[in-house]
């Protein structure tokens, strides 16, 4: 036989403890953020019907929760809060109320977990009773004037002991009016946690039912990212960073590597993937079929997002995630 001349890669792959030395990404709880429905009530655990395993909770029932959370040593929470549709109005004032859902959840939890890190949703579409995500005009969202709402959002939720604000709305100039906001109240030390490239997806249905938080009318594309663009990504970014973002969010993730890899390449400031709602319903409904192994798949598909760029990777596969990679479960 002719003498061949080639690499030998297979070498590094003979045994679990040899890949597991020469292993480029490692997972780690200390990566990911837990997301958690908040409602008001008493006694309420509504398992969300497209997110298995995942439910609106009542204050009461938060402290089982944030417990289990913390045990894992998860290191944060988002709250997202689920306030009752008599309690919407046009400009969303539930969300910055200092008796609001979020707020009052964000006591709790510093309360019962003073370490865990609470990470607030700054929107409005929870809290406004046509869905959108700020203040409506002639069917249009008025960006300016939604921007002193989010504002006083923010410092609200600041005010009730969140450590992180984490504004998701995509109105431009969001991140300066929320900056300003904050300073300006004296919380200058709390970072701002940007959704900076967040693009208008499918993949988010079954948050909206999480929520309650669909539109009444037309859709949210005039603010939005259009999922066909790549390099608007980068300017959407780069304004935030301008304007003093401390964390730079891409939203969906697993459809938009591409677009936390280029985020990475191209700021220094920590990036956070969003694992969505739709992404883990299709692994829940392929699962529960017997057609995936569910935790092979959780694991790969956390692992490219980490792969790609991303710091931290906010998922509903939390939990199970640490019970998996500590071997609980």
């Amino acid at each position: 036989m002719t003498e061949l001349n080639f690499r030998r890669h297979r070498r590094l792959r003979t045994s679990a403890n040899m890949r597991a030395m020469v292993r480029e990404t490692q997972l780690d709880k200390q990566d990911f953020i837990y997301p958690i429905f908040v409602v008001d009530g008493e006694n309420v655990r509504n398992e969300v019907k497209s997110m298995p395993g995942v439910y609106q909770l009542s204050l009461d029932l938060l402290g089982e929760e944030v417990d289990e959370v913390a045990s894992l040593g998860i290191p944060s929470v988002i709250l997202f809060g689920v306030p009752d549709a008599a309690d919407k109005d046009a400009e969303g004032t539930g969300a910055f109320h200092d008796h609001g859902i979020v707020q009052k959840a964000t006591r709790f939890v510093k309360e019962r977990q003073p370490d865990l890190l609470v990470i607030a949703d700054t929107c409005l579409c929870e809290y406004t009773n046509h869905g959108h995500c700020g203040v409506i005009e002639n069917g249009i969202v008025l960006n300016d004037k939604t921007l002193e709402l989010l504002a006083r959002t923010a410092v609200s939720q600041a005010k009730a002991g969140a450590d992180i604000i984490a504004p998701s709305n995509m109105m431009d100039g969001f991140v300066a009016a929320i900056r300003a906001g904050l300073d300006e109240a004296g919380f200058d030390h709390i970072p701002i946690m940007s959704y900076a490239v967040k693009y208008s997806s499918a993949y988010y249905g079954p948050f909206r039912d999480a929520a309650n938080s669909a539109p009444q009318f037309g859709d949210r594309k005039a603010y939005q990212m259009d999922y066909s663009n790549r390099t608007e990504a980068l300017r959407e970014a780069a304004s935030d960073v301008e304007e003093g973002a401390d964390f730079l969010m891409v939203k969906p993730a697993l459809s938009y590597l591409d677009i936390v890899r280029d985020v990475k390449n191209n700021f220094d400031l920590p990036v956070v993937a969003y694992n969505v709602s739709g992404e883990y319903a299709m692994v829940k409904a392929a699962a529960a079929n017997g057609w995936i192994d569910e935790k092979q798949i959780v694991l790969e598909t956390l692992t490219s997002m980490k792969r790609a760029g991303a710091d931290l990777i906010l998922t509903y596969h939390a939990k199970d995630a640490v019970r998996w990679l500590e071997g609980k479960a």
